[in-house]
């Protein structure tokens, strides 16, 4: 039997009709993912399986120099055979790293390849099979092969949106691909210079001069409201904690004043900045009644002489430990004190809060959504299936599984999207042990329902992505 079969992680009869009958064919929102939007509207095609395979991606790389491939062969100037040389060499090491399962997964579903496993010895075959189907393997032909309806990018303010302009005028194109609303870099106020800089940029996006803290906020409104013609629906942070000081209207004056001149400010002068900008975002996004998301506790470019060499994702970053329990708290509160709390999806990268975030939810659901805030599937260094599955435990101790938007690939490579495969095995082969062993009940057809549900139906229903 090969490695990838058809009931590749499906431990149980259940589960295996679980994942056949009800998850295998339902279609995939991918509402939160790095795709290159130009990529798309060019419907670009790759010469080579390194181009669309290892190029941008620090999940290989962090796994190469771990086994002691040298960084010409990751991010260097090796020819492009030569870093799939080192990859092949690479994965058998990877054994119980999922991405040994990602990359066996990725080969059986979009080249066909099931027969062998990639190591030195084939990896020129399957360099050569690979490269011979690339050409009908452009990026507009991979969402469509992999069932894909909606892909929802990551962008920042300042960009102009016209490829998602173009992709919106292609009719025969039927793959939604909507932008997301990234303002992190604005936030960054502690490096005046950078700071200064993304102002600058952002001034000129948004025709406001920005002098004020005031004017700041208009520019960041004027895109906001850019992004919602567009029919932007959601907004994402990316953080390694929530902000939630208190401030007063005057002292955040005082400190985008300071920090405008070219001044350095303290860290918590910064963290008070951060807190208020944060706020009217949220507001911002309850009035347009987008899906807001925030990705918390990554601890990014620790490595100052690659950050220096490379540049940020790269493959240095990895999980955090500050607290986030009491500023997310303070933060969701202030938003629901004013009946401003939009709907929320709230990821954690530290396993140890899993609990922590998955009981924050209860205590701001209101009936009027269901499962308005929402704990988002595992993430990162979490989205494999023990992470996969201690994520879905505790939402199912604390919450409400059953009202999982599911998975988001998280990713920029178009070839992952069979991670949302191996989230729907996993989920299957949860739910089949558990019925097997009578913890649920011996009812297909109610688990099933369940299955679809937390798999497509329920983004379609909590998004609205289809209600234009």
């Amino acid at each position: 039997m090969p490695f990838i079969h058809d009931d590749f992680l499906l431990q149980t009869k259940t589960a295996q009709t679980l994942y056949h009958e009800f998850a295998k064919n339902e279609p995939i929102i991918d509402y939160h993912c790095h795709l290159p939007p130009d990529e798309i509207a060019t419907n670009k095609r790759f010469e080579n399986l390194a181009q669309i395979w290892l190029y941008g991606d620090h999940y290989k790389w962090r796994a190469m120099r771990t086994n002691g491939i040298d960084e010409r062969f990751c991010t260097g100037n090796a020819s492009d055979w030569e870093k799939f040389q080192a990859w092949a060499k690479t994965v058998p090491k990877t054994l119980r790293n999922p991405l040994y399962h990602w990359t066996h997964l990725e080969l059986a579903r979009y080249f066909g390849i099931s027969d062998r496993l990639l190591n030195e010895t084939t990896a020129k075959s399957i360099w050569d099979e690979c490269n011979a189907q690339l050409p009908e393997l452009s990026t507009q032909a991979i969402l469509q092969k992999m069932n894909v309806r909606i892909v929802c990018t990551t962008d920042d303010p300042i960009d102009s949106l016209e490829h998602h302009r173009n992709l919106a005028a292609q009719s025969n194109f039927p793959v939604k691909v909507l932008p997301t609303f990234r303002p992190d870099k604005i936030l960054f106020i502690e490096n005046a210079q950078t700071w200064n800089a993304y102002l600058d940029k952002l001034s000129a996006a948004s025709g406001v001069d920005i002098r004020s803290y005031h004017d700041a906020i208009l520019a960041l409104r004027k895109r906001h409201d850019f992004f919602a013609a567009h029919s932007c629906r959601l907004s994402d942070s990316g953080i390694e904690t929530m902000f939630a000081e208190d401030f007063t209207e005057s002292e955040v004056k005082a400190i985008f004043d300071k920090a405008r001149a070219g001044k350095s400010v303290s860290m918590e002068e910064a963290l008070k900045y951060k807190s208020a900008v944060m706020l009217e975002l949220g507001l911002m996004n309850a009035e347009k009644g987008w899906t807001q998301q925030f990705h918390i506790g990554a601890m990014r470019n620790n490595n100052s002489r690659m950050m220096r060499l490379l540049g940020a994702d790269s493959g240095f970053d990895s999980i955090g430990d500050l607290p986030v329990a009491t500023p997310l708290a303070k933060y969701l509160n202030r938003l629901d004190d004013q009946n401003k709390l939009a709907k929320t999806i709230l990821y954690n990268l530290n396993p140890r809060d899993n609990e922590v975030f998955a009981t924050m939810l209860g205590n701001f659901q209101d009936g009027t959504v269901a499962g308005k805030l929402q704990y988002g599937s595992a993430w990162w260094f979490l989205d494999q299936k023990d992470g996969m599955e201690k994520q879905m435990n505790a939402l199912s101790n604390m919450g409400l599984l059953s009202r999982f938007v599911g998975m988001v690939t998280d990713s920029r490579s178009f070839l992952s999207y069979p991670r949302h495969e191996y989230f729907r095995r996993t989920l299957c082969n949860l739910l089949g042990k558990e019925m097997e062993q009578g913890l649920l009940p011996d009812d297909i057809h109610l688990v099933g329902e369940m299955v679809r549900d937390i798999c497509y139906r329920n983004a379609e229903t909590y998004f609205g992505f289809f209600n234009d």
